[in-house]
């Protein structure tokens, strides 16, 4: 009996309608005979607003008291949820992660899944039953609720298929399958049928918001055929696949941004040895995520470094940085919220020259500056003025050949 993990996104089930077609998607794999589990997310809005009343008390808020907030948004779905399964005839009960468990770390707001034990699951699923868990949930070693970061809902989901052994994993989403770019700012942008871990895993990386980058990482580490699909039109998806199941390898696959991140520079840091292991090990202490980081040459015996946090994170890397500036001696703390991260994903770069050229060129023929650098195998990154952000996507999707056919409705509307 094929065995399938739905996951159904907020906006999903934004409202009881929603929830109530949720369930009838979920009735229809029931009713063909497959054993299925359910994971949800909190309804659209709700882990926002949860956020906010948490930051607006306190930015540097307790992150144990934090995840007790926000992971009550999931509660109430699952409940939802189930008592609409219910009402269709179909068997559910609702899940917390405690209750399977989903066994986490303790770095509270961004925990880590360490295992999970299915075997409740199943035999709940043996018995006919569909279990509605609680996306984005887990518990520490200290028995307390720990929750996994944003979008922490797809990384339950593949997790909990990997633990279940599912055959797939469905990501129902309110895009109908992965594209090139943002459709909302090119509306040329193109569905992929097929598109490798790697690729998917350096697009959500990098800011595309179909698929959290760790629940990508978990795919791929325990090879979880996932699929991306619309929760409102029944059409083909996008299937997350392995390098070799791709006969048409794109140059360039797809363009991301990420508007979430913030810079930051110290300027006229002491340039010795270790310097960089004094400025960026109290970041890891405090759970601060650094990405592209840029060191100047060394002048007069100082340098400037310049690095990526997360926006939500800037405060408290302000933290970090003002009391380690006795120790690492820098002149000034800069920083900067207002930038955008543009990226050129494709796995076809491995074997193709000139990617990052063109990159270069295209931008700066619109004008806009490039702040920051970096690279990867199949990754170019830039850093720019975030009023750039959307001009800078379009540039560079028409630059690599990625643009499709003009929309249908624009095209008639045109005529």
């Amino acid at each position: 009996m094929p065995r399938i993990v739905m996951k159904f996104g907020g906006t999903s089930v934004a409202d009881l309608d929603r929830i109530r077609n949720v369930a009838n998607r979920v009735k229809r794999e029931h009713d063909a005979g497959n054993e299925v589990a359910v994971v949800v997310s909190a309804m659209s809005g709700t882990t926002n607003q949860l956020v906010k009343w948490c930051t607006d008390l306190d930015p540097l808020h307790d992150p144990r008291e934090y995840d007790a907030v926000v992971a009550t948004g999931e509660q109430v779905t699952i409940g939802l949820l189930a008592i609409a399964l219910q009402k269709l005839g179909v068997p559910a009960r609702s899940w917390q992660g405690w209750q399977i468990p989903i066994r986490t770390d303790d770095a509270h707001g961004k925990a880590r899944v360490d295992s999970i034990d299915g075997s409740a699951l199943i035999a709940s699923m043996q018995k006919g039953e569909v279990p509605v868990v609680a996306g984005f949930q887990g518990v520490a070693p200290d028995g307390r609720v720990t929750t996994l970061g944003r979008g922490g809902s797809d990384l339950s989901a593949v997790a909990l298929a990997a633990a279940l052994k599912a055959d797939r994993c469905d990501i129902y989403t309110d895009v109908d399958g992965v594209y090139t770019t943002d459709p909302r700012i090119v509306p040329r942008a193109r569905k992929l049928d097929r598109i490798s871990f790697e690729e998917m895993l350096e697009l959500a990386s990098v800011g595309a918001k179909v698929l959290q980058t760790r629940s990508v990482e978990m795919a791929l580490k325990q090879r979880v055929r996932v699929q991306v699909v619309s929760s409102f039109e029944d059409k083909p998806g996008t299937l997350v696949v392995d390098e070799d199941e791709i006969v048409e390898k794109l140059i360039v696959s797809g363009i991301a941004y990420s508007a979430d991140d913030a810079k930051v520079t110290l300027r006229r840091v002491p340039d010795r040895p270790g310097v960089a292991a004094s400025l960026f090990g109290p970041l890891a202490e405090a759970n601060v995520n650094v990405d592209m980081i840029v060191q100047n040459i060394g002048a007069d015996g100082t340098t400037d470094m310049t690095f990526t946090v997360n926006r939500t994170d800037l405060p408290r890397a302000k933290e970090v940085l003002d009391a380690a500036k006795g120790s690492l001696g820098y002149e000034s703390l800069q920083t900067d919220p207002n930038v955008v991260k543009i990226s050129v994903v494709g796995i076809g770069m491995r074997s193709h020259a000139g990617v990052a050229s063109t990159m270069f060129r295209a931008l700066s023929e619109k004008g806009i500056n490039i702040q920051v650098i970096s690279t990867s195998e199949i990754k170019v990154s830039v850093l720019v003025a975030s009023e750039y952000k959307e001009l800078a996507v379009r540039a560079l999707h028409t630059a690599y050949g990625l643009d499709g056919p003009e929309p249908a409705a624009k095209a008639a509307e045109e005529g």
